[in-house]
């Protein structure tokens, strides 16, 4: 095999170029026997396989730089750096990241795991190149749909201005910016990258500058014809108009022209964006067809594309279900969403209530804005999005949305831990940041019957509300508990002495399950489903001090900002003659991993809460 030739960077360059082609077959072939066993992204990881092959031909790694907009699709980069072995524990506990990490190896130039950032980073290193004295190449890899990301523009705007070499390319493997693929973009191509080209313009414009009285009027002229004739000729006038010279498109599934084109584009000292058009899942007929399905998955059948383990019912379903039958009764509901339909379950949201739903694309911070707009108008806005996505619109769910005390909705989606794709992605944060901002309301439900109830009530309610809950299976237990949900009331499943747990949201079930271990030992245990995080069911938690001599709070958020150092604050302002012990994640980032394994390291499972129960000695 040819790829069992690479084993370190740039050894790519020592295969022949008649073989290019089976190497992207190896290497799409590995990745989705790989990928069908361990999980992971796989329909963008199949687009991009050439590309990077070229990549990896054109430049000199490490010194040379590449930083992959989100980074989901550098598993073939990783191949060609050496990494192979690591595809055996991809995205396990303390296995390869399923994205760059910059400890795994000096050719992952820059963390990244959200979107539309690859621009500003790579932008900041070219300069950081210059004043270090280095002549490295810099690219950045920027994915269409990243495109509709505020920041990329804001960086473009910035790299406009750059007057040293810095490459963007635009892998556009779903829409098209321009269909002029051919003759006449390639003859352009070579013409405005031909160093003869770029130095004669330069000494032409010098030569002409120089005559007196009309010479700036006929440079002028020049440079209008030249607009009006690339206004016809050349795709990319979006970029070339903010000063960015544009080069496409070309076929990303064509490594010598990817190459030629690359080489070009490092000959101008300014910013050069070449657009490449790749297909998604391409080489696997399946995830050709169906590469929403295939982006990021679990494991599955090869032959049959199903996944390997059945699914069950999740919160993400129960949150579509409920929204269709709200939405039936309530014609001012509508739905947002900043590109993730399917993955925050509104997928059958917009096919019911199309004219309701918005896919605003990613665009977090825009997302919530434009809800704030459609809710100062009369209408109820529920925003669907992942807990780790919402950090980025911090600033518009306080200025935008609390401080008019507008009826938004927040359905935070994958809140807590959640797994294989790690730091970037763990939504452990949003309970602190939330509750900082005055007017913001948090509900966390239990289980399926608390989302569906919490839902309701938070359609109903009149200012902004969040209800966060977390990836993966839907808790059908501890059903016969289901007091209606009132703000800011929590909920009492069990009423003893001693120690009274007060649990949020995913941490209620496990609060119930060290109960039945603490009582085998002979102690007293309430168990309180604290519902609201914002505001506090403070007269519940005065009750409780009167017959516990210990409260534990229990949250799959970390510990600083968090649910339980609102009850320590709580307790302490009040002068409570109780101890407060707080279960939190720790005050870190959470690297990727099994879920379960995460919560025995972090100290927030059954084992480990009744440990530090039992350390507590005055108990």
């Amino acid at each position: 095999m040819i790829l069992e030739k690479i084993t370190a960077p740039n050894d790519i360059k020592k295969i022949k170029a008649d073989e290019y082609d089976l190497l992207a077959q190896e290497i799409r072939r590995f990745l989705i026997d790989k990928v069908s066993i361990r999980g992971g992204h796989l329909a963008s990881n199949l687009g991009v396989v050439e590309l990077t092959m070229a990549l990896h031909l054109a430049l000199d790694l490490p010194k040379d730089k590449i930083i992959w907009d989100v980074g989901h699709q550098a598993y073939t980069h990783k191949l060609l750096t050496g990494r192979a072995e690591g595809f055996d524990v991809l995205r396990k506990y303390g296995g390869m990241s399923g994205f760059p990490k910059k400890i795994e190896s000096d050719c992952d130039s820059f963390n990244t795991g959200h979107s539309s950032t690859s621009i500003s980073a790579g932008l900041g290193i070219v300069e950081a190149n210059r004043i270090n004295g280095s002549d490295a190449t810099v690219i950045s890899v920027i994915g269409d749909g990243a495109l509709t990301g505020g920041m990329a523009y804001e960086a473009l705007n910035n790299a406009s201005q750059l007057k040293r070499n810095f490459i963007i390319i635009l892998n556009d493997n779903e829409m098209s910016i321009s269909k002029n693929v051919g003759g006449v973009s390639g003859y352009l191509n070579n013409i405005r990258t031909g160093k003869f080209y770029n130095n004669l313009k330069s000494s032409v414009m010098n030569g002409l500058g120089k005559i007196p009285v009309y010479g700036d009027g006929l440079i002028q002229k020049i440079r209008k014809t030249k607009s009006g004739i690339k206004q016809l000729l050349i795709p990319g006038m979006l970029f070339e108009d903010m000063g960015i010279t544009y080069l496409g498109p070309v076929d990303g599934h064509d490594v010598k022209q990817l190459v030629k084109t690359i080489n070009d584009a490092k000959n101008l000292d300014r910013a050069v964006l070449i657009h490449v058009l790749t297909k998604k899942g391409k080489g696997y007929e399946l995830a050709e067809k169906q590469p929403e399905r295939f982006h990021g998955i679990g494991a599955f059948d090869i032959a049959t594309g199903e996944p390997v383990k059945k699914s069950e019912k999740s919160y993400t379903s129960v949150f579509s279900e409920t929204m269709l039958k709200l939405a039936k009764d309530n014609p001012k509901l509508v739905a947002v969403t900043a590109a993730m339909p399917d993955g925050t379950g509104l997928t059958a949201f917009r096919k019911r209530f199309p004219k309701r739903f918005f896919d605003v694309g990613i665009a977090e911070e825009h997302a919530v804005t434009f809800a704030a707009g459609m809710a100062s108008q009369g209408l109820k806005p529920v925003v669907a999005v992942y807990s780790s996505f919402l950090q980025r619109a911090y600033d518009q769910i306080l200025h935008d949305v609390c401080i008019q005390d507008l009826p938004v909705v927040f359905a935070i989606d994958r809140a807590g831990l959640v797994g294989s794709d790690g730091e970037t992605h763990q939504g452990i944060f949003d309970l602190s940041y939330l509750n900082s901002i005055p007017n913001m309301s948090v509900f966390a439900p239990k289980n399926i019957w608390d989302l569906e109830e919490g839902l309701k009530f938070a359609v109903g309610y009149n200012g902004p509300i969040a209800i966060r809950y977390p990836r993966g299976t839907a808790y059908s237990g501890l059903e016969e508990f289901q007091s209606p949900v009132v703000y800011g009331k929590s909920e009492i499943l069990y009423k003893e002495k001693d120690i009274a747990l007060l649990a949020v949201g995913s941490m209620v079930s496990v609060a119930a399950e060290v109960r039945e271990e603490l009582k085998k030992m002979g102690k007293y245990v309430s168990v309180v489903n604290m519902r609201f995080v914002k505001p506090i069911d403070e007269e519940c938690v005065e009750e409780m001090t009167k017959d516990h001599s210990l409260i534990v709070t229990l949250e799959e958020n970390v510990l600083s900002g968090g649910f339980g150092e609102k009850i320590s604050a709580y307790i302490k302002r009040n002068q409570y003659n109780i101890e407060v012990l707080n279960i939190a994640l720790p005050n870190a980032y959470v690297e990727h991993g099994n879920v379960n394994i995460l919560k025995q390291n972090s100290g927030i499972d059954k084992d480990s809460i009744i440990k530090r129960i039992c350390a507590c000695t005055d108990v």
